[in-house]
C-alpha cells in the first residue's frame, strides 16, 4: 500500500527527476509517435497491468492536483512493467496542455477542461485527444491555524476578497466582515498558469483566469501550504488533497454557498453538497499514440477498477463506477474531443450527465 505522506513529500524531488527524465527521453518519444493510429476496443493485458515483453517511454505532464495520482499510477504500473518508463512533469495545467498541444508529450494531466484557446492550439498542431475523468477533487480554502475567527466564509465573502476589483483595496480582514479584526489579509493562491487558478477563479469570481493579482502565486502547492503556515493572517486555496497532508499546519475553512456551512470532505464531495468547489479531474491522451502499447496498456491500467484504490491513499475522491466504466469506453473506442466543448473550467455541471447525453442516454 502506498504512504500518502511518503508520496506528498516526494513530490519536488519527483518534479526535479521528471524534468531531467523529459530532457532525456523527449527525442526518443517524439520518433515513435509521428504516426497516428486508430484506438480500437482490442484486448490487452489491462486487468492486471503487466505484461513481461512490454516497453517503451510514456510521458506525461500538467496539473500539480493530477501529478500525485498520475506518480501513483506509473509508480505501480512499472512495477509490473519494468521495461516501460512512465515520467509525469508538473508544469500546471496550463503548462501541460501547452507542451501537450505542440505534440512534446503523450499525456497531460488536467484538474480542469481544456479551454478555447488550448482547443484551438491542438487543432492547428493536428493533436487530437481523448479526454478522461479519472477522480473527483474538492479546492479548500485555508488559514493559518492562529485564525480564530474565519471558520466558515460565504461565497459572495471570497469573492469580495479575490476579485480584481479588490486589489490594492480589500487588504484587512474586517473588510471582509465587520466583525474580523483590523489586520492585514496575506494572500496565497494557484499561479496563473494551473487549473485550480482557473476553476477558482470560474467559482469564485464569476470569470475564468480573473481575480486580483496582488498575492503570492504559485504553481507548487507547497509553496502555498508554507506561505500560509507561516502567516498568522494568511489565506490560500488548493486542492484538499494538499491540505489533508498539511492540516497540523493549516486550519480548514467551511464554505456556504446559501445553504449553510459545508466542510469539504469525500462525503461533502461524493453527495455534491460542498459547492461551488468541487471538481472533477482529468487526463488526455493523445489519440495518435492511443494504440501504441506502452501508451495503451498504462492508460488501461489508469483506469483500471482494480486500481481505483490508489486515487483514495493519495487524498482524492474516487468516481462512481459507471463514470469509470464510460471513461473506459470512450477509451476503448477512441472518442475524441471533450465533453465540456471544450470551454474550460464548469461549474455545476454533472459528468454523469453530460456521459448520458454524449452515450445518447445509455
Amino acid at each position: 500500500m502506498l504512504n500518502m505522506q511518503v508520496k506528498r513529500k516526494s513530490i519536488l524531488a519527483s518534479l526535479a527527476v521528471a524534468t531531467l527524465m523529459l530532457a532525456a527521453c523527449g527525442g526518443e518519444n517524439q520518433n515513435t509517435t509521428s504516426q497516428e493510429t486508430e484506438t480500437t476496443p482490442a484486448a490487452s493485458p489491462a486487468a492486471t497491468g503487466s505484461s513481461s515483453n512490454l516497453s517503451g517511454n510514456v510521458l506525461g505532464d500538467g496539473s500539480s492536483t493530477v501529478f500525485p495520482v498520475s506518480e501513483a499510477m506509473a509508480e505501480e504500473f512499472q512495477k509490473k512493467n519494468p521495461g516501460v518508463k512512465v515520467t509525469v512533469g508538473v508544469s500546471g495545467t496550463g503548462g501541460g496542455f501547452k507542451k501537450f498541444c505542440a505534440n512534446e508529450i503523450d499525456f497531460t494531466g488536467a484538474s480542469r477542461p481544456i479551454k478555447p484557446s488550448e482547443v484551438e492550439l491542438c487543432k492547428k498542431n493536428n493533436v487530437e485527444y481523448v479526454e478522461l475523468p479519472i477522480a473527483y477533487d474538492a479546492l479548500s480554502v485555508v488559514v493559518n491555524p492562529a485564525n480564530n475567527f474565519a471558520s466558515c466564509l460565504k461565497v459572495d465573502e471570497l469573492k469580495k476578497v479575490w476579485e480584481p476589483a479588490a486589489q490594492g483595496k480589500i487588504i484587512t480582514w474586517n473588510q471582509v466582515r465587520s466583525s474580523f479584526p483590523n489586520e492585514k489579509l496575506g494572500l496565497y493562491g494557484a499561479g496563473t498558469d494551473s487549473g485550480t487558478y482557473d476553476y477558482f477563479t470560474a467559482a469564485i469570481v464569476g470569470e475564468e483566469g480573473k481575480s486580483r493579482g496582488d498575492y503570492t502565486a504559485s504553481e507548487d502547492d507547497n509553496t502555498i501550504v508554507q506561505g500560509v503556515a507561516g502567516d498568522k493572517n494568511g489565506m490560500g486555496f488548493f486542492g484538499l488533497a494538499y491540505y489533508e497532508e498539511n492540516q497540523n499546519k493549516l486550519k480548514l475553512v467551511q464554505i456556504d454557498d446559501g445553504k449553510g456551512c459545508v466542510t469539504p470532505s469525500p462525503e461533502t464531495v461524493r453527495d455534491g453538497t460542498y459547492q461551488p468547489l468541487s471538481r472533477p479531474i482529468f487526463i488526455y491522451v493523445k489519440k495518435s499514440v492511443a494504440n501504441r502499447p506502452d501508451v495503451k496498456v498504462f492508460t488501461e491500467f489508469y483506469l483500471a477498477k482494480e486500481n481505483e484504490k490508489l486515487v483514495s491513499e493519495v487524498g482524492y475522491v474516487p468516481l462512481p463506477e459507471e463514470i469509470y466504466v464510460a471513461a473506459r469506453d470512450r477509451f476503448a473506442k477512441g472518442t475524441t474531443g471533450s465533453i465540456f466543448e471544450g470551454k474550460g473550467s464548469t461549474v455545476g455541471l454533472k459528468l454523469a450527465d453530460l456521459l448520458k447525453q454524449e452515450t445518447g442516454g445509455k
